[in-house]
């Protein structure tokens, strides 16, 4: 079987930390044959959707880590299974691209996150679907807004709606005398709305990821955050601990999975703090090598792929 993996250049991934990388060394593993592109590959012929792929063979363990092909012109009603894996930020190029998926014949192919699902899943904005499970958050591009939260809430953390990694995020406090020219920077003058949401005191102990497959949860890691750091993103210094998935966190799973389903976001994470949901990751989720058995997660990902597919 062929397994489309759409990312950012290979060149570009981290062998040893990017589920991407995880999950196409499993489907290699498994017997599949793995093809790589961007974005930039995908095209469109007479409403037939397709891409110039080029098939690849991985060992993290070597030197490049990735072997590649002669690239080839395929039509995407030969791939079974396509995961849609390129890093935010969700830009004009990403958006575009998702039209182009758009044109995937849905009975022949799985794509893994549905394009639909992913134009509507802002990472920030999505979790609002869910706002009993969330800190109490806002969204504005008016200082005044934030003043007015933080009359309430004393400490708030300033998430960029289009952010990823950590980056642009902010501890707010109503004293600070910086606050103002934060909020200005963030939102461009007041013209781009940001995330407030409550600081949660508990985010100190770890932010954890939790993987979520086919509305089940798969695994977590708890992402520690530095000490001279608010966040936990990896990518930033946070530090990856084992933890656990609680019966809470289950049943949260359990209430988003209609939801996820019915979207076509079969593979996601979700970020949660405390007993709260902070954010819901739907483009390319990460943190399978930072769990225990990474590569039986990524393997185990692979075949739910192969009998939704079959099942579809």
């Amino acid at each position: 079987m062929n397994f489309l993996f759409i990312t950012d250049p290979l060149k570009d991934l981290l062998p040893h930390h990017d589920t991407s990388v995880a999950l196409m060394v499993a489907a290699q593993h498994l017997g599949q044959r793995v093809l790589s592109c961007t974005v930039a590959d995908l095209f469109v012929e007479q409403g037939q959707a397709g891409a110039w792929v080029q098939p690849v063979t991985l060992d993290p363990q070597a030197t490049p880590y990735v072997q590649q092909e002669s690239p080839e012109r395929v039509n995407f009603n030969e791939i079974p299974v396509i995961f849609m894996r390129k890093d935010p930020p969700v830009d004009r190029q990403y958006l575009l691209a998702t039209y182009l998926l758009d044109q995937v014949d849905p009975t022949k192919t799985l794509v893994i996150n549905r394009s639909t699902g992913l134009r509507q899943a802002n990472e920030k904005m999505y979790a609002l679907n869910f706002a009993p499970y969330l800190p109490p958050t806002t969204v504005t591009s008016q200082v005044s807004e934030v003043q007015r939260f933080l009359e309430i809430h004393e400490k708030a953390v300033l998430k960029p709606l289009d952010g990823k990694g950590g980056e642009g995020i902010f501890l707010l406090q109503a004293a600070d005398r910086n606050l103002k020219a934060l909020v200005e920077v963030s939102t461009q003058g007041g013209q781009i709305p940001v995330m407030i949401q409550r600081y949660l005191p508990e985010s100190r102990q770890g932010d954890k990821r939790i993987l979520v497959l086919g509305g089940q949860p798969l695994g977590a890691v708890l992402r520690v955050p530095a000490a001279d750091d608010v966040r936990g993103n990896l990518r930033v210094g946070g530090r990856a601990e084992v933890t656990t998935i609680t019966p809470h966190e289950h049943a949260l799973c359990e209430a988003l999975a209609p939801r996820l389903l019915a979207d076509g976001l079969y593979f996601v994470g979700l970020d949660v703090i405390g007993e709260y949901l902070t954010e819901i990751n739907v483009t390319s989720p990460t943190g399978i090598q930072e769990m225990p058995d990474p590569e039986g997660l990524a393997q185990t990902v692979i075949r739910w792929a192969i009998q939704f597919h079959r099942h579809e």
